[in-house]
């Protein structure tokens, strides 16, 4: 069961679910709560129909024998958006696709499981739009985005956080971490933040001068 808490910024962010493993359908009903845009990716179109989700957008390269447009009378008006740019994945060409159109927020699900590279891939790439697409991934047990210079929110104590790297991230100071980090230095491979958690109720301020700095905060 999810214990994610979706709070609704100023602009309602769109929904990719992408090809990996599956999420709780609680999780899925809280994040399509506000009816955001549906963008689904190539052939997990075929499982998401079995659930019963309104799709606005099926993007992939479509290869592998699969039809996009045997879906389009029984999810009219289905956008369908063949992106066969094999120098990009899947889900890289729907941040492309939601830059195109304004969009500024994407949640993103089913993008961890499975394959162990496409995983990687999923979360590292989040550093190349950084500046221009607010993207967060959830799973069951995580929710992950990264940092803004400066971030500051409320958590409850013993919340698990856990800071990582993408390269290397300098100048990092943490308040109200059970492990505080005092201009300190990560890198990928060779240090990292894992497995903190929160001191104490309340506030907790995690800043940082270079870098691309992830956060995940984990329900386990």
């Amino acid at each position: 069961m999810s214990s994610h808490h979706i709070v609704r910024d100023d602009q309602e962010p769109a929904l990719i679910i992408a090809n990996g493993a599956a999420c709780s359908l609680e999780l899925l009903h809280q994040l399509l709560e506000w009816q955001p845009l549906v963008i689904v990716l190539d052939s997990a179109m075929e499982r998401v129909v079995e659930l019963g989700i309104k799709v606005d957008v099926l993007l992939g390269d479509f290869d592998r024998d699969f039809d996009p447009y045997s879906f389009k009378e029984k999810h009219y008006p289905l956008e369908i958006v063949p992106a066969p740019d094999q120098n990009k994945t899947d889900l890289e060409k729907a941040f492309d696709y939601l830059i195109q159109r304004g969009h500024k927020a994407v949640n993103v699900v089913w993008a961890t499981g499975f394959r162990m590279d496409h995983t990687l891939h999923n979360v590292t790439i989040m550093a190349a739009y950084r500046e221009a697409l607010k993207i967060v991934f959830f799973d069951d047990y995580s929710k992950l985005h990264l940092l803004p210079r400066h971030f500051e929110k409320w958590y409850p104590k013993d919340t698990v956080l856990s800071l990582i790297p993408i390269g290397t991230v300098h100048g990092i100071r943490s308040q109200n971490l059970f492990y505080p980090l005092h201009e300190d230095s990560l890198t990928l491979g060779y240090r990292t933040g894992s497995s903190n958690h929160v001191a104490q109720d309340g506030l907790v301020t995690i800043t940082h001068e270079t870098g691309d700095l992830i956060l995940i905060e984990s329900s386990i």
